[in-house]
């Protein structure tokens, strides 16, 4: 009878209040360049060095596993929510020593500065490779570390700003916010900006903005100046996807497709826009 060979696998904890798009980037850095059979994901009850979260732990949970669900090598774990209180890095270690060989433990490079304060951090320094995920303005100081592995991630955003930027928008009305973004483009020489009002319908944002671009430099002019202007003022980048004919922003409730004129008129947008508005119109009447 043949012994039953255990997984390997990465962890990967931390508050996740709010998890976003720069953590889905640490994953899907991680699945690539790790060769692991899984990435368990373990969103905290409370981070020791922290007195409260922004977000509940369920919420936390609920949205880990809504945002990472899709990913088949990883698994969200309640280990530490369960456990109702602040749970040590090494008993979770344990824990998870005892059902896999865990090989790797990710951390963001804003953890290296005080990495040793971690409860018997000399233990865990000689039970992992640390997986260090880059972060703008984080220095990798690395010299506290047995074993690392650094992952490139090119996602410059934290929970801290998700949560600033939620405090700003409450005080401007999504139609503020999207004017706003009109007053950029239209300063950028964005060409035919459409504005649709989705926010009775069943769709994933509240509001679409077409623009035009003159060309994909255009494009990616454009997108870099919503970036540029709209950052400090506390919007969210939740995701920016560009091609040479198309750039989608996604926004949260504001959804913006920056494409050429051709382009526009190929898929149609503003008929398929209207007609979802239309379907809501009619089953209400």
């Amino acid at each position: 009878m043949f012994k039953e060979t255990k997984e390997i696998v990465a962890l990967f904890g931390g508050s996740f209040d709010p998890p976003h798009f720069g953590h889905k980037k640490v994953i899907e850095t991680a699945l690539e360049e790790l060769e692991i059979d899984k990435l368990i994901v373990i969103p905290a009850f409370l981070n020791p060095f922290k007195k409260y979260s922004y977000l509940s732990p369920k919420e936390r949970l609920d949205l880990a596993q809504e945002m990472f669900g899709e990913f088949k090598k990883v698994v969200v774990s309640d280990y530490e929510i369960s456990q109702n209180r602040s749970v040590k890095t090494q008993e979770t270690l344990k824990y998870f020593q005892s059902l896999y060989i865990v090989k790797y433990f990710i951390i963001g490079a804003d953890n290296l500065k005080n990495i040793e304060k971690w409860y018997n951090f000399r233990w865990l320094n000689s039970q992992i490779t640390w997986v260090i995920a880059t972060r703008g303005g984080y220095k990798l100081d690395t010299s506290k570390l047995k074993k690392f592995k650094i992952l490139n991630v090119e996602a410059d955003i934290s929970s801290t700003q998700i949560r600033k930027a939620k405090g700003k928008q409450i005080q401007m009305s999504l139609n503020e916010r999207v004017d706003r973004i009109i007053k950029v483009l239209d300063e950028k020489k964005a060409e035919e900006l459409e504005v649709f009002n989705l926010e009775d319908v069943e769709y994933i944002a509240k509001r679409v903005v077409l623009a035009n671009a003159l060309s994909p430099k255009h494009s990616t002019a454009l997108a870099q100046e919503l970036k540029d202007k709209l950052k400090p003022q506390g919007e969210q980048f939740l995701h920016v996807d560009e091609s040479e004919e198309w750039v989608v922003i996604d926004m949260g409730d504001i959804l913006i497709h920056i494409m050429s004129n051709e382009v526009r008129q190929k898929y149609s947008l503003e008929e398929l826009l209207m007609e979802i508005g239309n379907k809501e119109e009619n089953n209400n009447e």
